[in-house]
C-alpha cells in the first residue's frame, strides 16, 4: 500500500547530527551559569526543546525547576535564573518586570537570557529602556533546524509568515541564510540552486555572502544534495488554502500536528485519557498510510488488522520452544503494532464523524468548482450560506480567499456583500482582518472599470522600467495579481480525466486533491527539474509576478555524483503543507528522485488564516 521507493533512489542524509549539535550548544550555554538554576521557557519553545533535550538532560546540567514564561508572576527561590525565549518585545518586558521586582525587594541574583534562534537589536533596546541591560547576560541558541522526520526539517518559526507577507519585516532572512549555510557546511555545497520569490532571492543572496566569507569550508567537498529550491509561500497561496485529503494532511487539519506529534483525545484513544503520539517514519502503520488519499486508508487498516490477527493466531499450534521464541522475539513488536493500529483506526473514525457533520463532500465540491472556474455564482452562494450559518469564521475566510485568488480578485459588489455579511455574522472586530488579507493579496477587490489587462499593462510597464529603480511596496502589492486561471492553463494544473480518477493507483500529483488539481508549487519544481532551469517558463514566471529568480552556475556539478543529483532539497519560506510533501514524495517515486523538505513551519489553511486574523481564537 505504501508506495515503495525505486531500488535506485538515493539514500537520505542522516539529520540526527543537527539534533546533537543543537543539544551540545544548549548544554554549553547552560553550563555558563555553573551551579543550580531555574529555567524559564517560552511556550512556543517547549515542544521543539522536548525533541532536542528532555527534562532528564536538563536536570543533568543542574536545571532545578522549569517555569513557563506567561503573564502571571513566577516565584522562584533560585539564585540563578535562565530565560530561554524567542526574540520578542513582550518577553523582554516579562524579564524586566521580574528583575525590577527583585531590585525593589533588595534581592540579587544572576540572570541569563538565551535567545532562540537569534538575538535582535530591538530586544536589547527594551532591556536598556527598562534599566536592566547591565544586570542580565545575553546569548544566542542558534537552533533553527529541527528534524521532524527522515526527510522533513522545520525551523519552527510560524510567525515568519505574518512577519514577512503581511508586515514586510525582513528580520528572519538572516536565520534562513544561517540555516542554509549550516546545511551546506555539513552536507557539502549545492551544485544547482533555483528560487522563486522576493524572499527566496534575499535569503539566497545573504547565504551566498556567508559562503564567500568562509570560502574554505566547503571547498573540495563532494555535494551530497544535488539541487536546492527556494520558494516563497505567496507564489502559491491556492494550494495552502485547499482542504487536505491525504491522511497526514487530514490529521493535521483535524487534530493539529505540532512539532511532529499530535494529541489524540479520548474520542480516538477510546479511554478517558489523551495520548501524545509522535508521527514519523518510525511509526510503521502511519508510514504506510501517511501519503494515501483518505478514501484508501480504512481498507488498508482493516487488512492490516486481519494480518495481525493471523500472526497472533499462529500461537495456537506452537510447542513450548516455539512459544518461547514467539514471546521473546515477536510479541512485543506485534503489541506495538496493534496499539498503533487501534490509534489510527480511532483517528480515522473521529475524522469521518467530524467530516460527515460538516458535510465535507459539499465543501470539496465547491473548492473544486473554484479551482476549475465553474459555477462561480453557485460557489459564492455556498460561501454566503456558510457565513450565515456561522459554521466557522476561519473556514468562511478561507473560502472567500480561495474565491478571490482563483478569480483574480472579487467583483466590488461581491466583495462588499460578503464582507458585510461576514462582519454581521461573526462581529465587527474582524474588520482589521480584512485589511490584513487585502494587504497580503489574499482577499482583494477588482478595481472598478479597470480590466485586468489594463492593470497588468500599467504594472508591467513599472516592473520593466529599470530606470524607475526599486518600486515602492504600494506598486508591488498591485503587481501581486494572482493570474491563477492563466497559470493553471499554462501548467495544466487541472488534469483532464476520461472517466473516474483512480485514487487507488494515482497517476499524477493531483491525487493529493482527489484528482482535481496539481499543487502549483510542486508543478513548478517538476517543470524546472525537467528543463534543468527556467528556460521555456518565462510566461509562467511573468504571470507569477516574480521578477525575483535565483540561479547558480553548474560549475560545481562535475564533483556531484549522479546519486546526489537525484537528491533535492525544497525550502518553503512561509510554511508548507502536508499535501505538498505527499505530492513531491509521489513525484520522487515516479522519477527516481528523493525530496528533502525544509520549511519555516508546517502550515495549513487554518494556520494561514489565523496568522492574518486580528481576532485571537
Amino acid at each position: 500500500m505504501a508506495f515503495p521507493h525505486r531500488p535506485d533512489a538515493p539514500e537520505l542524509p542522516d539529520f540526527s547530527m543537527l539534533k546533537r549539535l543543537a543539544r551540545d550548544q544548549l548544554i554549553y550555554l547552560l553550563e555558563q551559569l555553573p551551579g543550580k538554576k531555574d529555567l524559564f521557557i517560552e511556550a512556543d519553545l517547549m515542544s521543539p526543546l522536548d525533541r532536542i533535550a528532555n527534562v532528564s538532560i536538563l536536570k543533568q546540567h543542574e536545571v532545578d525547576k522549569l517555569y513557563k514564561v506567561e503573564n502571571k508572576p513566577a516565584f522562584s527561590s533560585s539564585e540563578q535564573l535562565c530565560f530561554l525565549v524567542r526574540p520578542r518585545i513582550k518577553n523582554m518586558r516579562y524579564i524586566a518586570n521580574l528583575v525590577n521586582a527583585d531590585k525593589l525587594a533588595g534581592r540579587t541574583r544572576k540572570y541569563k537570557v538565551i535567545f532562540s534562534p537569534q538575538k535582535f537589536y530591538a530586544c536589547e533596546m527594551v532591556l536598556e529602556e527598562e534599566g536592566i541591560y547591565g544586570d542580565v547576560s545575553c546569548d544566542e541558541w542558534a537552533f533553527s533546524l529541527l528534524p521532524l522526520d527522515v526527510d522533513l526539517l522545520s525551523m519552527e518559526l510560524p510567525e515568519f509568515f505574518r512577519d514577512y507577507f503581511l508586515e514586510g519585516d525582513q528580520r528572519w532572512i538572516n536565520t534562513v541564510a544561517q540555516a542554509l549555510h549550516l546545511l551546506s557546511t555539513l552536507y557539502g555545497p549545492f551544485p544547482n540552486c533555483y528560487g522563486i520569490g522576493r524572499y527566496a532571492k534575499m535569503s539566497h543572496e545573504l547565504w551566498r555572502k556567508l559562503e564567500e566569507e568562509e570560502d574554505g569550508e566547503t571547498k573540495g567537498r563532494r555535494p551530497e544534495i544535488g539541487h536546492i529550491f527556494l520558494l516563497d509561500r505567496d507564489v502559491d497561496f491556492v494550494t495552502a488554502l485547499c482542504s487536505q485529503v491525504v491522511y497526514e494532511g487530514l490529521v493535521d487539519d483535524t487534530f493539529r500536528i505540532k512539532c511532529g506529534s499530535v494529541d489524540f483525545g479520548p474520542e480516538v484513544t477510546s479511554s478517558d485519557k489523551s495520548l501524545k503520539v509522535l508521527l514519523n517514519a518510525e511509526d510503521k502503520v502511519f508510514h504506510e498510510i501517511r501519503n494515501e488519499h483518505f478514501s484508501n486508508v480504512f481498507s488498508f487498516l482493516s487488512q492490516k488488522a486481519r494480518n495481525l490477527q493471523a500472526q497472533y493466531d499462529r500461537r495456537r499450534g506452537m510447542d513450548i520452544k516455539q512459544m518461547k521464541n514467539f514471546v521473546s522475539q515477536e510479541l512485543k513488536g506485534l503489541k506495538q503494532e496493534h496499539r498503533l493500529l487501534s490509534l489510527h483506526i480511532g483517528a480515522c473514525e473521529s475524522i469521518m464523524k467530524k467530516k460527515t457533520k460538516q458535510d465535507f463532500q459539499e465543501l470539496i465540491k465547491t473548492e473544486h468548482a473554484l479551482l476549475e472556474g465553474f459555477n462561480i455564482r453557485e460557489s459564492t452562494s455556498y460561501i454566503e450560506e456558510h457565513i450565515d450559518r456561522q459554521v466557522s469564521p476561519i473556514e468562511s475566510l478561507r473560502l472567500m480567499c480561495l474565491l478571490s485568488i482563483t478569480e483574480n480578485g472579487l467583483i466590488p459588489k461581491d466583495y462588499r456583500s460578503l464582507k458585510t455579511q461576514y462582519l454581521q455574522s461573526y462581529g465587527p472586530e474582524h474588520l482589521l482582518t480584512f485589511s490584513n488579507l487585502r494587504r497580503a493579496g489574499l482577499l482583494t477587490e477588482q478595481a472598478p472599470g479597470d480590466t485586468l489587462t489594463a492593470v497588468e499593462s500599467k504594472v508591467s510597464k513599472l516592473v520593466t522600467d529599470k530606470a524607475a529603480g526599486k518600486i515602492t511596496d504600494a506598486f508591488s502589492s498591485l503587481a501581486k495579481r494572482s493570474n491563477f486561471r492563466a497559470i493553471s492553463k499554462k501548467l495544466n494544473l487541472i488534469p483532464r480525466v476520461d472517466g473516474e480518477y483512480d485514487l487507488k493507483v494515482p497517476r499524477d500529483m493531483a491525487y493529493v486533491f482527489s484528482g482535481a488539481y496539481v499543487p502549483l508549487s510542486c508543478r513548478i519544481i517538476e517543470q524546472v527539474l525537467e528543463r534543468r532551469g527556467w528556460q521555456g517558463l518565462d510566461e509562467v514566471v511573468r504571470l507569477l509576478n516574480c521578477s525575483e529568480l535565483v540561479f547558480t552556475d553548474r560549475s560545481k556539478e562535475d564533483k556531484a555524483s549522479s546519486e546526489s543529483l537525484r537528491l533535492i532539497l525544497v525550502v518553503f519560506l512561509g510554511g508548507c503543507t502536508f499535501s505538498e510533501i505527499s505530492a513531491l514524495r509521489f513525484l520522487g517515486r515516479e522519477k527516481g528522485y528523493r525530496f528533502i523538505f525544509l520549511t519555516t513551519a508546517v502550515t495549513n489553511s487554518a494556520r494561514l488564516m489565523e496568522a492574518m486574523s486580528e481576532v485571537k481564537a
